[in-house]
């Protein structure tokens, strides 16, 4: 009988209050947890992709460097040779190579090793810029 009086009277048991206040406290709680896991797997989804991303971005420029780094070779051996044909000797041709090669060593390691590094660095620096 009492249940029908609430239905007509519009008034509600506190028991049933304090019950739906604990329910919805309950839902809430739930739900911001839900939705923190939620926001987490998001989050390592999006550092897998980016993470993947910057190995395919090294894995890519590796594979350039060595294409450079084969045509660079043979175009110093191909200097090599003209050298040497215009000074009538071949050896002389690699000799001198060999020298300039042997001089930027001296260069960066005893003159200016400091040049080097700061030039890698700011190319580096450069190329990351700011994604803001």
């Amino acid at each position: 009988m009492h249940t029908q009086d609430q239905g007509k009277t519009g008034q509600e048991d506190p028991r049933d209050r304090s019950r739906g206040v604990s329910g919805i406290l309950h839902d809430t709680v739930t739900g911001g947890y839900e939705d923190i896991l939620a926001i987490i797997e998001a989050r390592m989804e999006i550092l897998k992709i980016e993470l993947t991303e910057k190995i395919a971005l090294a894995a890519a420029l590796m594979v350039v460097f060595m294409l450079l780094l084969g045509g660079i070779i043979y175009l110093i051996a191909a200097a090599a040779l003209l050298i040497g044909e215009l000074l009538g000797h071949s050896y002389l041709g690699h000799l001198s190579v060999s020298l300039v090669f042997l001089l930027a060593v001296l260069f960066f390691t005893r003159i200016r090793p400091d040049m080097l590094k700061n030039l890698i660095h700011t190319i580096l620096i450069s190329s990351h810029g700011n994604k803001n």
